[in-house]
């Protein structure tokens, strides 16, 4: 275990010059908007991250960088525990390295990283170094502002969902599907959701959605449902999400009973969720083994599990069969997990 502390810098050159100088060693890493020192004696790291020269020299924040998932899964179950609420992240790029972690704040509002580093990479990934201010204080919910954007059946397609890249929690489209082709193109919609969207983020689809293919037969739906001009088939709502670069979609909703008949053509109600997945790295050192019933299946990454045979995963991959619905149909093993000497040896 390491103690970490990431300091506000307003000349990241000149800090740099003088933590050298001061610890008497190299930068571990070195970037131009990022730069880290590695100690063994005392077990220190320290980040330095450029801000605007009034906010220099001030601490960013501090935390703990642990062996492993087991001991950052055991820190956050004792501080939940006790009600103090934390903000977890799953396999997020940040600071030039992918990571798996939890923020929290201490009761003077100090905030605490706690942190496994999985691998190293080239970018400085998506994630904010730190978090917004919206995590707790010992368990004193402070409001956490959840980023969500609705667009719904009648209003204007925009050309662009008015947010930043990477910063919306959910994506909510009611009923766009099924708009006229004179509101806009909900394809290009679904794209700006995925650029909006945190790695992790959800986007919904609540619509009509047929058995199959109308072929221009006219819509002339009763009550609210008249302003419906477009039904796609199901599969078609599948590839739209797999297009747009989408995850792990799912039917929380496809009505057994008809809504609507067209011609003979079943009409249904229909909610998806889907993904976006985070960043995806190219280490591939965890273990997922597919325990049946069928020959093999396949998950929206490409990776095969056929029954009963291992399958090495990155963390992200992984992750998302870990947490995902039909976890209970695999055996998954992390690095950690790997057998100790001697195990099933003879005493």
């Amino acid at each position: 275990m390491k103690f970490h502390v990431s300091l506000n810098v307003s000349d990241i050159a000149r800090s740099v010059e003088f933590y050298r100088t001061l610890l008497g060693i190299e930068p571990a890493k070195r970037k131009i908007d990022y730069a880290k020192f590695e100690l063994e004696d005392p077990a220190l790291i320290l980040s330095l991250v450029p801000v605007a020269p009034s906010t220099g020299g001030t601490v960013n924040h501090v935390g703990l960088r642990v062996p492993g998932s087991p001991e950052l899964v055991a820190i956050q179950a004792r501080l939940e525990a006790v009600g103090i609420r934390t903000q977890r992240e799953e396999g997020v790029a940040c600071c030039y390295s992918t990571q798996t972690k939890f923020w929290v704040k201490e009761p003077d509002g100090t905030l605490w990283e706690m942190y496994v580093l999985h691998q190293d990479i080239a970018e400085r990934g998506n994630a904010a170094p730190t978090p917004p201010a919206d995590s707790s204080v010992l368990g004193q919910p402070v409001p956490r502002a959840q980023t969500v954007f609705h667009h719904r059946l009648g209003e204007p397609i925009p050309d662009r969902i008015p947010h930043e890249d990477n910063s919306v929690h959910e994506v909510q489209l009611q009923g766009t599907l099924n708009a006229p082709p004179s509101l806009g193109d909900p394809a290009h919609l679904l794209r700006e959701a995925f650029r909006a969207l945190r790695p992790g983020g959800v986007v919904g689809l609540h619509t009509l959605a047929a058995d199959a293919d109308l072929n221009g037969a006219p819509l002339d739906l009763p009550g609210p449902a008249s302003v419906v001009r477009k039904v796609p088939v199901e599969s078609e709502l599948l590839e739209m999400l797999r297009q747009a670069g989408f995850v792990e979609a799912r039917f929380d909703v496809f009505s057994e009973k008809p809504c609507f008949l067209v011609e003979g053509v079943p009409l249904r109600e229909t909610r998806l969720a889907a993904r976006k997945p985070g960043y995806r790295p190219q280490t591939a050192a965890h273990v997922a083994i597919y325990r049946g019933p069928l020959a093999e299946v396949k998950d929206d990454f490409g990776n095969v599990f056929p029954r009963g045979r291992q399958v090495h995963l990155n963390i992200q991959d992984w992750q998302a069969l870990k947490q995902g619905s039909g976890s209970s149909h695999f055996l998954l093993l992390a690095p950690e997990d790997a057998p100790a000497p001697g195990c099933g040896k003879k005493a």
